[in-house]
């Protein structure tokens, strides 16, 4: 996905989750974060569900509530837990209960569910706490579903983004990055991911899924998704809009709409049983 880098005073993107001031970002427009972000595959969903002992679900870093409804249309009961006052603003006023607080931060208060989701924002927890607080709140047998999407529009348009952003940001350490990165790296993030649920002793060996998706997208649809996408967030009017005008001559240079290929992966883990 598109993803601006973050400024060289911030962590290495090695450490996400310790870079607040992105994280926190995303509120900046919260509900065009909810209207112009992709839901999930509803074969993932179903998944989780059927695999997972009850329908009490926590939803980590739930943003607008995107994947939480989807959960809800599923028929489960969940309760978000987000940093952001102003994207658990939008959440509530679509029916999800939420409570402001980073997940770290956050009291249970002895409260524990049969499934913990962290859908595009497991990057932003801690990896070591996150892990072994998901076992905490989870019931035995309960399912942790850590998932996101991988996605990298074409190099039509992926080009033109990335030198616009050069432009824009000349100083960033990430401006050598390649426009179009390949899906090893997003798969890289789950491997890492598995390892520290592993780590902790409180699961089931974790399993990693994949579905792939394609979704259309005219030029008005991606550039209003565009700045909801990490550092855009952060970005100057004039310098949002000069990588817009870019990535909308591309578009347009394509005929107004492209095709956009999607990779939704995940791992996911079961709460090991105790006696």
């Amino acid at each position: 996905m598109p993803t601006l880098p973050r400024e060289q005073s911030e962590p290495s993107p090695q450490e996400p989750h310790r870079a607040r001031r992105m994280a926190e970002s995303f509120g900046v427009d919260a509900q065009r974060y909810d209207t112009a972000r992709p839901g999930y595959p509803d074969a993932l969903v179903a998944r989780i569900v059927a695999g997972s002992p009850g329908r009490e679900v926590l939803d980590i870093g739930c943003g607008t509530g995107i994947a939480a409804r989807q959960f809800q249309a599923a028929g489960c009961a969940v309760l978000g837990i987000e940093p952001d006052a102003r994207m658990a603003e939008v959440a509530r006023a679509r029916g999800l209960p939420v409570e402001v607080a980073a997940f770290e931060a956050w009291q249970p208060a002895g409260r524990r569910f049969d499934t913990v989701i962290a859908a595009q924002s497991w990057h932003w927890v801690d990896p070591v706490a996150g892990a072994a607080k998901a076992a905490r709140v989870l019931r035995p047998g309960g399912r942790l579903a850590i998932f996101g999407h991988a996605y990298e529009p074409p190099a039509e348009v992926a080009e033109p983004f990335a030198a616009a952003y050069r432009r824009v940001a000349p100083d960033s350490p990430f401006s050598g990055m390649p426009a179009r990165r390949p899906l090893d790296l997003y798969r890289a993030a789950y491997v890492k991911s598995a390892g520290t649920i592993r780590e902790t002793g409180q699961f089931d060996e974790p399993e990693q899924w994949r579905f792939d998706w394609r979704q259309s997208y005219t030029r008005r649809q991606w550039l209003d998704l565009l700045p909801t996408t990490g550092g855009l967030t952060q970005l100057r009017p004039d310098q949002l809009a000069e990588v817009l005008d870019a990535v909308g001559e591309a578009i347009d240079a394509l005929g107004g709409h492209f095709t956009m290929e999607f990779t939704t992966l995940a791992v996911t883990a079961l709460r090991a049983a105790t006696s």
